[in-house]
């Protein structure tokens, strides 16, 4: 599933998001950015304890903050650290929106023009896939709508049927209401 906003696309994809070349793959961390479980572990086993040990660097950051760190030995480049939860691993879907809306910032002001996102909050901090879907479109639509960033490639990249069928459902119904 696709959609097109100005110059930027839109697309949901089944996957392991580790394996994406792009700019900046978006892990969803805890606000110390320790690397320990789901979507981190993943990133930490094959990106290398170089990007836990920068981003560790970093924080600790509030709930809704992001912090860019290298990628390591991944295929992208980068990796956002969206503190999406804190260390009690609880979140909500405006949590989710804010943190999603601090990536989008942070890509902007590095020029990044790929992102790799995860469905933010699903794994252990429990968020339904519907509504981390709506919160995380939402904030991105509106990003792109606003025309005034350096993306040209955002993809989320679902590893679960219920997360990939909230992500393209959500988006085919936003691509209807443009």
């Amino acid at each position: 599933m696709k959609l097109k906003i100005g110059q930027t696309s839109i697309a949901i994809e089944r996957g392991d998001i580790t394996d994406w070349e792009v700019d900046a793959i978006i892990n969803a961390a805890n606000s110390t950015l320790a690397m320990g479980a789901g979507v981190a572990s993943a990133i930490k086993r094959k990106g290398g304890v170089i990007i836990e040990e920068e981003a560790i660097r970093q924080g600790p950051v509030e709930v809704g903050e992001a912090v860019l760190t290298t990628g390591g030995n991944l295929a992208a480049t980068h990796v956002i650290h969206a503190a999406v939860m804190s260390p009690d691993l609880k979140t909500d879907a405006d949590k989710i929106a804010t943190t999603t809306r601090a990536v989008l910032a942070l890509a902007d002001k590095h020029r990044l023009t790929s992102l790799a996102l995860p469905a933010l909050g699903t794994g252990v901090g429990h968020v339904p896939p519907a509504a981390a879907a709506d919160a995380m479109l939402n904030a991105v639509v509106s990003h792109l709508r606003a025309g005034t960033g350096s993306l040209k490639r955002v993809v989320f990249v679902l590893y679960q049927d219920d997360a990939l069928k909230a992500f393209t459902d959500t988006l085919k119904r936003l691509g209807a209401v443009q």
